[in-house]
């Protein structure tokens, strides 16, 4: 990170202050305020978000970039970021550069942590636009152009193509579109899995706030994290019904379960859960009201079976060092454990 951080105005030790860009997504935002937690700047940091219209139409144009998808389909005023959430702005590079340059002598460098794709023509504007005032991390591929950021964090896992074993999966007529299409440069930092904010503190956190609800439980506590299709895996009836007889073949080792979904999960699929567990004491189903418990069910935990959908959900329960059982996998519905 030194190395990263060396020359001219890119000195850790003279950034103090740090701005995330997201998208709206909870997995994507959440890796950019792990890395802002993680560097001790949590409570310096300003949140933006870049909105795109979504709802009937729009789900068929989401791959038009966002700038041209927003003169398609204008985003009403009441679909903002600062709408919904009064504290998150929504993301202007002008604005964020013009902040850059103006603070700079005070406040010295800037720090732009952005994740997802709709975040990369607004992170690197601001780098085009005031080069020497901030330092630019993008967080996941942006297939493309790379030396626009100073830095790229993303997972070991979008280079498998260029291994002997991707390119055997790939067509040779298609090698030549599949991204990326060079070994990752000195900019590039690769992780084992997504960046996340379930770090000591706040799992140690977690236990605490969570402690009275869940310490008395029957042990071994199972945590089922469900999440929703994704464009490898699918969710279908079949898998909920594999799902439920797998957890009943285990329920009888548990001395408790407890089940999450996401706001992703297909209601077909929650259905057969609660139908099966609903009425089980064993089984406590949470349905989406009141405090969501998820970090309390990472930190107290003894153990977890989680949907192969979401490498964030994989990469929060492995931080832990539990055992962790994915169910499903990123090519179809099949569950494993």
């Amino acid at each position: 990170m030194a190395e990263m951080f060396q020359g001219g105005v890119h000195r850790a030790s003279r950034i103090r202050r740090a701005v995330v860009i997201g998208n709206g997504f909870a997995g994507a935002e959440n890796q950019s305020i792990g890395l802002v937690r993680a560097l001790g700047l949590w409570g310096r940091q300003s949140v933006y978000r870049v909105t795109r219209p979504r709802g009937g139409i729009n789900e068929w144009l989401h791959w038009l970039p966002l700038s041209l998808h927003r003169k398609v389909m204008p985003l009403p005023a009441e679909r903002t970021a600062q709408a919904s959430h009064p504290d998150v702005l929504e993301a202007d590079a002008k604005q964020i550069a013009e902040m850059a340059r103006q603070t700079f002598d005070t406040d010295g460098p800037l720090l732009v942590v952005a994740s997802g794709r709709d975040t990369i023509p607004v992170s690197s504007a601001i780098k085009h636009l005031a080069p020497e005032n901030v330092f630019v991390v993008q967080i996941q591929h942006p297939r493309s152009h790379l030396n626009r950021f100073d830095l790229v964090i993303t997972p070991l896992h979008d280079y498998y193509p260029l291994t002997p074993e991707g390119q055997g999966q790939i067509p040779w007529f298609l090698r030549r579109w599949i991204t990326p299409r060079e070994p990752p440069g000195s900019n590039v930092v690769l992780t084992v899995g997504a960046l996340h904010q379930a770090d000591f503190t706040a799992l140690r956190n977690a236990a605490s706030a969570w402690h009275a609800e869940l310490a008395p439980l029957p042990r071994p506590l199972l945590v089922v994290n469900i999440g929703g299709p994704a464009r490898n895996c699918s969710y279908g009836v079949d898998l909920g019904k594999r799902l439920a007889a797998m957890l009943q073949n285990v329920l009888w080792s548990c001395g408790c379960v407890r089940i999450s979904f996401s706001r992703r999960t297909p209601e077909k699929l929650s259905r057969i859960l609660m139908k099966e567990f609903g009425t089980n004491p064993k089984v406590y189903i949470w349905d989406g009201e009141g405090c969501n418990p998820h970090m309390g069910h990472l930190a107290c935990a003894d153990a977890f079976v989680i949907t192969a959908d979401s490498v964030s959900m994989l990469s929060e329960a492995c931080s832990t060092g539990l055992p962790e059982l994915p169910a499903g996998t990123r090519s179809g519905s099949t569950i494993h454990w």
